[in-house]
């Protein structure tokens, strides 16, 4: 096959073994079609039959009485159709541009949202879409392409100049052999804490975001009193996840900079602290806290992760939670951490594509 819109060629003649090969005009890689004019109509025509026998499939396996329940026709286009004439959407999203691509789409579409609104097979494809609530398909399809890219690092309007957060590349990863045994124990009050206060020094970790305004900070402890605090400020995009991460990471830099060999690190957070113990999380921040703690074992340093109940009267993490709070309100500098979440890339990726949608029914003079 030839792929080519505009030059001219010979019709090339191959032979392999005596035997001739001919050329083809449309050929399937990894279950996307492509044809010689990368038009890819064969493509959306096999996807939207696929999808509608799945759904056809899946309907006489789910109906147990006259017609299925709307939220059941809900699961199944969500789960199984959209899925099915949504992949590979990135590399053909252009295509769905088309208005012969839109209308096959839509004749799949239409079927749905009307059984989702239980309308009349006279109403219209814009109306029952508004009605159930579903963004037409192509610009579903438009709006994976731009999670594909944002993910990637291509900028987006709809983003700015912020960067999404991306996953480390394996390569960055240590070899599964040289993968840490790591795990934290978790503390439920002021009795277990003084149990397990073995550590020079306890670091309380904690992040906040209020009023759109996010912020992290540590609270380094020894002998019971505080003798050092840090503040960190993130991008109000960022998200309370972000910052206990951050705060723990910040920790660990902490620990490799002291002279002290023993240290516990305290955090509220068990989602965050799931995901550094996790040696298969792929997350920036904590890859580098994994990382932080091998060097820390090869400088004779030992880091004890621990879980904490928030806001059981701990006075490490009431601190650490009051300086989380005056990180976010009142620290003024440039963020210690702004790539943002992968939620709120979603989230205005999906803004556009409503402004797109409400835009194409506004009457023009």
């Amino acid at each position: 096959m030839v792929l080519t819109k505009k030059l001219k060629y010979d019709t090339p003649h191959l032979r392999m073994g005596g035997i001739d090969i001919g050329m083809s005009k449309e050929i399937k890689i990894l279950g996307l079609t492509i044809d010689e004019k990368l038009t890819f109509n064969s493509h959306v025509a096999n996807v939207c039959k696929k999808a509608l026998n799945i759904y056809k499939q899946l309907s006489r396996a789910a109906r147990v009485s006259w017609g299925l329940h709307p939220e059941v026709i809900r699961l199944i286009y969500t789960a199984a159709v959209e899925p099915v004439i949504m992949y590979a959407a990135s590399a053909w999203a252009p295509a769905a541009k088309k208005l012969g691509v839109q209308k096959q789409l839509n004749a799949v579409q239409r079927g749905f949202a009307q059984k989702l609104t239980r309308a009349y097979r006279t109403v219209s494809l814009n109306a029952a879409l508004a009605l159930a609530g579903v963004l037409p398909l192509d610009l579903r399809i438009q709006e994976a392409a731009a999670l594909y890219e944002a993910k990637r690092g291509v900028l987006r309007p709809a983003l700015g100049d912020v960067e999404v957060e991306r996953v480390a590349v394996y390569a960055d990863s240590p070899h599964p052999a040289k993968h840490m045994r790591l795990e934290f124990i978790s503390l439920e009050d002021q009795q277990l804490v003084d149990l397990h206060n073995t550590q020079a020094v306890r670091i309380y970790t904690d992040g906040s975001k209020i009023d759109g305004k996010v912020g992290a900070a540590l609270s380094l402890w020894s002998n019971g009193a505080e003798i050092k605090s840090v503040k960190l400020k993130l991008s109000p995009h960022c998200t309370v996840y972000q910052a206990e991460l951050l705060a723990i990471c910040e920790a660990t830099r902490v620990v490799l900079k002291r002279k002290e060999t023993s240290f516990g690190v305290y955090s509220d957070s068990r989602s965050a602290l799931e995901t550094v113990t996790n040696n298969n999380t792929r997350h920036p921040l904590a890859l580098e806290v994994r990382q932080n703690i091998r060097t820390c074992k090869l400088q004779d340093k030992e880091i004890s992760l621990f879980w904490i109940k928030a806001h059981a009267g701990l006075a490490g993490n009431e601190r650490a939670d009051h300086l989380a709070k005056e990180a976010a309100l009142k620290l003024k500098k440039k963020p210690d951490y702004d790539q943002c979440p992968v939620s709120f890339a979603k989230r205005q990726i999906r803004l556009e594509s409503l402004g797109e949608w409400n835009r194409r029914y506004i009457p023009t003079r």
